[in-house]
């Protein structure tokens, strides 16, 4: 397959998220540093994109090369054709440091993906407080042992737990049930409930074992600046 049918493929796709209200190209300028019109340019097949290009616009969309890759070419070159990813999403698992401060996640800090229904997560309301349009919405987080014990029988150590970065707002996402969250705690990521207590975050344990923190909100901060997401999916693998 030739570079340039790459480009038009990325195109279709792009155009294709624009369409269905999922991106805009203005979104697609700040999240990659290009001016809306290079992008423009780009959709309206006036100009193309260097490889460089591509491979911003391909990580800051979560794209692969094989999304762009006719599947009857792949066919025709493996023994054994790969299974269709049309309806998962490739969510990137990464550290809670990365989860916390990185708005987009770069490949070099990716630790694996971990693919998700795309009708489920189209399904999930966000809640942002502040600016999070070009945050990367979902991450995946391992919970460690300290998390896992102290939010047991919820959470057990190393169970994937989905985080919707979009959902940084201490609304209930449904009534009468706490949300568990990703808190930013000095740079790492802490797995709690969350209750605002002044200028202060109370970060609560589902296990009594487990202390209760306290969390200070600084001058000029608000609560949602500590909310790394909420978690709104727990995989334990068995």
């Amino acid at each position: 397959m030739k570079f340039k049918t790459l480009q038009d493929n990325l195109r279709k796709e792009l155009r294709a998220r624009i369409k269905e209200g999922e991106l805009s190209g203005l979104q697609l300028a700040q999240q990659t540093g290009f001016q809306q019109a290079h992008i423009s340019n780009f959709l309206n097949r006036k100009r193309g994109l260097s490889i460089e290009g591509m491979d911003k616009v391909l990580t800051v969309q979560r794209l692969s090369v094989l999304d762009l890759l006719d599947p009857e070419e792949i066919n025709r070159r493996a023994s054994i054709a790969a299974p269709s990813g049309d309806q998962f999403e490739n969510v990137h698992i990464v550290d809670g440091a990365i989860a916390a401060a990185q708005p987009l996640i770069m490949s070099m800090n990716v630790k694996d993906v971990l693919k998700v229904k795309k009708s489920f997560l189209r399904k999930l309301r966000a809640e942002t407080g502040g600016n999070r349009d070009n945050w990367e919405r979902f991450v995946v987080l391992r919970a460690d042992a300290r998390d896992g014990m102290s939010m047991y029988p919820r959470i057990l150590p190393g169970a994937s737990l989905l985080i919707d970065r979009h959902y940084n707002s201490l609304k209930p996402y449904r009534k009468s049930e706490a949300n568990i969250y990703a808190v930013n705690q000095n740079g790492e990521a802490t797995i709690r409930y969350v209750e605002p207590a002044g200028k202060q975050l109370i970060l609560r344990p589902e296990n009594g074992a487990y202390p209760v923190e306290v969390l200070a909100i600084e001058p000029g901060n608000r609560a949602s600046d500590y909310l790394i997401g909420r978690v709104c999916y727990i995989g334990i693998e068995t």
